[in-house]
């Protein structure tokens, strides 16, 4: 059976939420990796929680410190382009299913949940069973990031503008979009995207950005582990960038990026050891046998 969204929910997982007690969710940002980049907001949510379903970029110190004991906590991580993913109808039915309970689930996501954030899809399917949610802001990995590595996004004869992009797969910017981003004196922070880095290096370089707009990498940012790298553009074949980035990754693009060096106030971490826990590699066949969402 689907709602009139398309949200695919069983028949019987639908009469149930007729007659039944509705608990509330709260969609909330944890920030960027360090753990006291949460809201204090955020903080008294989950110190109330029932049921916490967790990103993989929420630092586990969160967990530990704001989480009661009594609070289920469940890993929903995802890993782009890693092949290790929840689907996304897994926890949209781990949502309806613990708020038809009447308990208070805490959905927390890396970062700010309204950016890059797949928040659209969840709350769509919580307005379509009648679930109280509330929206949480977190702090976003460009404005956290950034500020650990010493790159302001706007400064007065640098920048005035900032855009947040996204370039995972090869069609989300067309070949005019990238001519107009070589040109634009706009900060550019790239999300999600540390394996197309050479890729976005070589469409910004074939339209000719300017070459005092440099290209900042910056690796596990905000957590002990963060590695800042600074490079031009146009030497980026030969840098210290231009192989497997650790996850996540950072890009920023522009004259503020040369700001790092002369007022950087945080080192780069000792340790290049991966801080977030991977996605546990589950089987679709997994999750099909324990969800009716995918089999509905």
């Amino acid at each position: 059976m689907f709602t009139p969204s398309g949200a695919c929910v069983p028949g019987d997982l639908q009469k149930d939420f007729m007659f039944a007690k509705k608990g509330k969710v709260i969609l909330a940002g944890a920030g960027p990796g360090d753990a006291e980049l949460i809201t204090i907001k955020a903080v008294r949510w989950l110190q109330k929680a029932d049921v916490v379903l967790i990103d993989r970029l929420v630092s586990i110190t969160i967990i530990e410190d704001y989480v009661p004991a009594h609070a289920e906590v469940i890993p929903v991580g995802k890993q782009c382009g890693r092949g290790a993913s929840t689907p996304q109808q897994y926890i949209n039915q781990l949502m309806l299913e613990h708020a038809q309970k009447g308990e208070l689930v805490v959905r927390l996501k890396g970062g700010d949940v309204s950016v890059f954030s797949n928040i659209l899809d969840e709350i769509t399917v919580l307005n379509d069973f009648g679930i109280e949610y509330e929206i949480v802001p977190g702090i976003t990995a460009a404005s956290g990031i950034a500020a650990f590595a010493s790159i302001p996004l706007t400064a007065r004869n640098y920048s005035t503008a900032v855009r947040f992009l996204t370039y995972y797969k090869q069609d989300i910017i067309s070949e005019e979009q990238w001519k107009e981003l070589s040109q634009t004196d706009d900060t550019l922070v790239f999300y999600m995207s540390a394996e197309t880095s050479a890729e976005i290096v070589r469409k910004l370089t074939s339209y000719n950005i300017h070459p005092d707009k440099l290209l900042a990498v910056i690796e596990q940012g905000t957590t002990p582990n963060q590695q800042v790298t600074v490079t031009n553009l146009y030497d980026f074949s030969t840098s210290a960038i231009n192989r497997k980035l650790a996850s996540p990754s950072l890009l920023i693009i522009g004259r503020v990026v040369a700001l790092h060096e002369q007022f950087k106030w945080l080192n780069n971490g000792l340790s290049t050891e991966q801080y977030f826990e991977p996605v546990i590699a589950r089987p679709l066949e997994y999750y099909s046998g324990k969800q009716k969402l995918l089999t509905a």
